[in-house]
């Protein structure tokens, strides 16, 4: 008699795939890589990788605009969604800035 076998559920805490067009996130300690949309945490900003400048990661806002430092702790990727809806907000906030 055949049974099916059952696929086992991941650990807890375990990494899950992101999907497809998703870049994979970088291993424990590594700092995303230069054009990944990230969260600095420590500011509550959304940008874009742009360089590693000795201990920090520089970002910039994901239409553009000025850079800032970031710790490389305090930053992590965005989920799809999260982009999506970060593209969304700064394009309506430049919507309404006067011309």
């Amino acid at each position: 008699m055949n049974t099916p076998h059952a696929t086992p559920a991941p650990e807890p805490g375990a990494a899950r795939d992101p999907g497809p067009g998703v870049p994979p996130a970088p291993g424990p300690g590594a700092p995303p890589p230069t054009g990944t949309a990230v969260r600095d945490t420590a500011r509550d900003r959304v940008g874009v990788v742009m360089d590693h400048e000795g201990q920090y990661l520089q970002l910039r806002p994901l239409l553009g605009g000025r850079e800032w430092d970031a710790d490389p702790a305090a930053v992590r990727p965005l989920t799809p969604e999260e982009l999506l809806s970060a593209r969304v907000a700064e394009v309506n906030a430049r919507s309404r800035q006067a011309p």
